[in-house]
């Protein structure tokens, strides 16, 4: 096992713009209303177990108006001083000035990815060593993939997850955002770093391409059930490289992560959940090397 620790400076904002009106995932229902006290009650929950395992979170308001700004993975992806920066769904684009505000004032260099692309930054860019498991088809497109490789220098291996169906069987746009929808519209629900050398990934959320792709992959792995992955967020998480940060409702891969010498914590988040995003979600790596 690697003792790389990662993940040891996180950017968090709040809960006080969280709500689920525009419905650009598959998850959110803008008829189940947000409990805002609730939802601060399981960020404030996740900072702490962040802050118990050693993690240095910054913290920033969120951006007004924006009722995805708690989910600040989405704002970049950022390697050493750089920072490529996201190009959102139409209802979260006045995040994208703030991020990159808030980014410059932490001295990071700001990098703007071409014209007429679209990329949800962390969320669907998880580094790995010098790999970058980067995904496409919903939030981010492939060209994103070469010019972070281009830009940042990983070594990009670009996934696709599975759609979410009709009842007629055909792969959903969604209503509001107008792209392609999954239930893994971003990566880090299908996918997670534990170490440089041990991710943990669901089969069932990708296409059989990419299933291939991420089995070839040179690091030891574990799998995670669709139940879990799908119903318990049991992916979207963030490890230490020692401690990890994860779901309560994964029992079965809960198991599995401290059978390979790893702490857990289980905050219990479910009101965040309404909107799509979970414990990953919520912080943005600012030291990946």
């Amino acid at each position: 096992m690697s003792s790389v620790r990662i993940n040891q400076i996180v950017l968090m904002s709040d809960v006080d713009n969280f709500d689920d009106a525009q419905a650009i995932n598959a998850f959110m229902d803008a008829e189940v209303p947000i409990d805002r006290d609730q939802a601060k009650v399981e960020h404030d929950s996740i900072r702490a177990a962040l802050i118990s395992a050693g993690v240095e979170v910054r913290r920033v308001p969120s951006p007004a108006a924006c009722q995805d700004g708690v989910y600040t993975a989405n704002w970049a992806l950022v390697r050493g001083n750089k920072a490529v920066m996201s190009r959102l769904p139409n209802a979260r684009q006045a995040e994208e000035p703030y991020a990159a505000e808030v980014l410059r004032s932490y001295g990071k260099d700001i990098i703007t990815i071409p014209d007429g692309l679209k990329f949800s930054g962390q969320g669907d860019a998880l580094p790995c060593g010098n790999f970058l498991l980067a995904g496409t088809g919903y939030r981010s497109d492939p060209a994103v993939h070469r010019f972070i490789a281009d830009t940042l220098g990983y070594d990009v291996i670009s996934l696709q997850a599975v759609p979410q169906l009709d009842e007629a069987g055909q792969p959903m746009i969604n209503h509001y955002s107008g792209w392609p929808d999954s239930f893994f519209y971003d990566i880090d629900l299908a996918i997670s770093v534990l170490t440089p050398d041990l991710i943990a990934w669901c089969p069932d959320a990708f296409t059989p391409d990419s299933q291939d792709k991420i089995a070839a992959l040179p690091m030891q792995k574990i799998e995670v059930s669709l139940q879990e992955a799908k119903g318990a967020y049991a992916c979207n998480l963030v490890s230490t490289g020692e401690t990890v940060i994860m779901s309560s409702g994964a029992p079965i891969f809960q198991t599995a992560v401290e059978a390979h010498g790893l702490a857990t914590i289980t905050p219990d988040i479910h009101e965040l959940a309404k909107g799509g995003g979970y414990i990953r979600c919520t912080t943005l790596t600012l030291d990946n090397i």
